[in-house]
């Protein structure tokens, strides 16, 4: 499957914006974002100009896509489905995305971002409901159980992030046991529960064009 292999924070330069796609070390000081603050490539510092109302719904959805780590095609796939459940769609999407393994693995504080969680699955360290699941993409349940395999428990990556998240705490729609390394679903995110910096409004607009 195609995934970004890049920089980082070239992307998070492209959005003009920390994404915070390193986790914890994107808190750091010296972020490329804040030194230099344009587009990354040769012509970087020739791009800022007004973008026009495709270009904002662009960049918004281009943001999403980054944060979570999904491809274009599986994107459009959650905008279907989230446009065919009740409720308002663009909350709806952001719920299907938070509800992927990955992103749980990494709200839970069992890796330190969401592509080391990615990594942490397809490498069979994560079980829900007591089953191994090696998907990125697995959607989640309210009520499901997502817990570090017994055999990789003292993995450092694992427990040194454990550490900080116990520190920084977890979302109020999960809970953690820091101790067993096992975090249950207490309920699917509201929208004001998700902390992602995005203006879903404009992503829907932009598929529905």
């Amino acid at each position: 499957m195609a995934r970004y292999i890049g920089p980082v924070c070239r992307q998070c330069r492209r959005e003009g914006e920390k994404l915070f796609l390193k986790g914890e070390k994107c808190y750091m000081d010296k972020c490329p974002v804040d030194r230099r603050n344009y587009p990354p490539g040769q012509h970087g510092q020739d791009r800022r100009r007004n973008a026009s109302e495709y270009g904002i719904q662009l960049r918004e959805k281009q943001k999403l896509r980054r944060i979570y780590g999904v491809l274009e095609r599986q994107l459009r796939r959650y905008y279907r489905a989230a446009s065919r459940k009740k409720g308002v769609t663009g909350a709806n999407l952001l719920q299907l995305l938070e509800m992927r393994l990955d992103n749980l693995v990494y709200r839970m504080g069992f890796a330190p971002s969401r592509t080391a969680a990615r990594q942490l699955v397809m490498h069979g360290h994560v079980t829900v409901n007591g089953r191994k699941v090696d998907i990125p993409s697995f959607l989640a349940r309210a009520g499901d159980v997502v817990a570090i395999a017994e055999g990789s428990r003292q993995i450092p990556l694992i427990k040194e992030s454990l550490e900080a998240a116990a520190s920084r705490g977890v979302p109020e729609w999960l809970e953690v046991n820091f101790e067993q390394q096992t975090g249950r679903i207490l309920a699917v995110p509201e929208r004001e529960q998700i902390d992602t910096r995005i203006q879903e409004h404009l992503i829907v607009e932009h598929y529905s064009r």
